[in-house]
């Protein structure tokens, strides 16, 4: 039962490693997108539409990834150019996703004559399968090597992102944009350009983790209302608890999917405790997660120092 806890652990933690992945590179080049429900809900759209007319798995991941970068550019746009406030541009960005993917999802619907589902072929493409000769290692062979090929894709997005953000020049000029944009502007950096780029690859990381929630959670149909269901919002809160480390959300998102997951392993004839308390459970554990980090003063693995702030270059 434990291995099996676990295991649904894991998958239940990877869409939260997507979008937590994605929002910390957007915090990193100093602005905070709340807008990460929506483009989560508009990932999930355009990963179930392309899969549905293509059958193709890269297609539908690539066409989730494009309109999260789509979502994110909308967001550049208005924040880095025009320097609207990023609060309020992000949160109309999550009411814009969330009704962008539900009125083409009802046209979807209306067009299939009834819920679309994914074809058979679709579905064994992104079935769990177990890693030749990794999948038959006694326990960790079920724990580890027996996922869907977006676990594996989603833990592979969070180490490089990791790495590229301690090793990479591009990744250094990053942070260096999101910590003193004033500094990297006089060292030469293009604070502009940096900021575009790495909003926009953190909206389609989000986008792939919409992807996963219809495609793999929604068991290949498509849900109108209840895609996303504020996994976004949790994926915010799961970037302080990893101290803007995409590698440490690793193991946050892990956490959190097995709060997700809790219900269906807590023997019902032991403890006896209402199904809503464990539906409240991951928000509830968010909202504590973020009083508790709102209380922290040590600066190590703290919010960028330029995050939030609009940089306007002739105030320096």
């Amino acid at each position: 039962m434990i291995i099996n806890f676990l295991f649904a652990a894991i998958k239940a933690g990877t869409p939260l490693l997507f979008g937590t992945t994605g929002e910390i590179v957007t915090e990193k080049t100093g602005n905070l997108n709340l807008g990460v429900e929506g483009m989560m809900f508009m990932g999930a759209f355009m990963g179930f539409f392309a899969a549905y007319h293509t059958g193709s798995l890269p297609i539908a991941l690539l066409a989730a990834f494009a309109i999260g970068v789509f979502a994110a550019l909308i967001y550049s746009v208005l924040t880095v150019t025009l320097m609207a406030n990023q609060n309020v541009v992000g949160l109309t960005l999550t009411i814009f996703g969330t009704g962008f993917a539900k009125f083409f999802g009802e046209i979807m619907i209306r067009n299939a004559d009834g819920t679309p589902k994914l074809s058979t072929e679709f579905m064994a493409s992104i079935a769990e399968k177990p890693i030749p000769f990794l999948g038959e290692i006694p326990i960790l062979g079920k724990l580890l090597f027996s996922h869907n090929p977006l676990v594996y894709l989603s833990i592979l997005v969070a180490v490089i992102c990791g790495i590229y953000m301690i090793k990479a020049k591009a990744g250094l000029n990053m942070r260096a944009v999101g910590e003193n944009p004033a500094a990297a502007d006089a060292a030469g950096i293009n604070v502009t350009l940096t900021k575009y780029i790495h909003i926009m690859i953190g909206g389609g990381i989000c986008g792939l983790g919409g992807a996963y929630l219809s495609l793999i959670n929604g068991g290949g149909v498509w849900n109108n209302s209840s895609v996303v269901n504020g996994q976004g919002w949790i994926s915010v809160a799961l970037v302080i608890f990893a101290s803007w480390s995409p590698v440490k959300a690793i193991f946050g998102s892990l956490i959190f999917g097995a709060f997700s997951v809790l219900q269906f392993y807590v023997p019902k004839d032991i403890i006896v405790i209402p199904n809503a308390f464990y539906a409240m459970l991951p928000f509830a554990i968010t909202t504590l997660v973020l009083i508790i980090t709102s209380m922290r003063k040590s600066k190590e693995g703290s919010q960028p120092a330029g995050c939030g702030v609009n940089y306007f270059r002739e105030e320096r």
